[in-house]
């Protein structure tokens, strides 16, 4: 072989090997790259599946706190509304108890003869003072006669009732429309509708 057919030869094995060296190299770095490339995408969706899950999270904090501000609203709208309806409600009550008043004058006398018998009963002897409406001025001779008890005039309206006032135990016995409004105003409650 002459030296030219040598370094041909050789020539030849080198780029022959060179190629198979670059070739290895490179698919060793492209194995590299892959791995590489898994590694930053499991790191990527993982990154993807907190970020939803943060995301899901954030909402379902919102949410609640949306739902919760409208229940409070809900709840505040309601109470008004209650409120509403109590003072319409005990304002036609009033107006009940003032017609009844004036439709039936002798079952409202009689009412007030039961409680004012009823005061002086608990008064067991005990000097008193029963009080009555100004309205129910025109009723004293009455209730007098029936009672036995000269009723005073209250300066004060309380709508109609009476009033009694036992000094010596210190009681005040309230029979009053207008606090017996209040009690009743105070005490109702909503039940969501009618007991049958």
């Amino acid at each position: 072989m002459t030296t030219e057919e040598k370094l041909q030869h050789f020539y030849a094995f080198s780029m022959e090997s060179a190629c198979r060296e670059a070739e290895q190299m490179l698919t060793e770095y492209k194995a590299s790259l892959d791995a590489q490339f898994e590694t930053h995408k499991e790191a990527k969706n993982a990154e993807i599946a907190r970020r939803l899950h943060d995301g899901a999270n954030e909402v379902k904090r919102e949410m609640n706190k949306t739902l919760s501000n409208e229940q409070l609203e809900i709840k505040r709208l309601l109470s008004k509304k209650n409120r509403e309806i109590r003072h319409l409600l005990f304002l036609e009550v009033k107006d009940k108890l003032l017609d009844y008043k004036s439709a039936h004058p002798d079952e409202y006398l009689a009412l007030i003869c039961r409680k004012v018998n009823e005061a002086r009963d608990f008064a067991a002897g005990d000097e008193m003072t029963i009080y009555i409406d100004p309205s129910d001025e025109k009723f004293l001779d009455r209730i007098a006669k029936r009672t036995g008890v000269i009723p005073t005039v209250s300066k004060e309206s309380f709508l109609g009732g009476m009033r009694a006032v036992i000094r010596s135990k210190n009681i005040l016995i309230d029979n009053s429309f207008t606090t017996l409004i209040k009690d009743a105003k105070h005490n109702f409650t909503f039940d969501g509708g009618m007991v049958q």
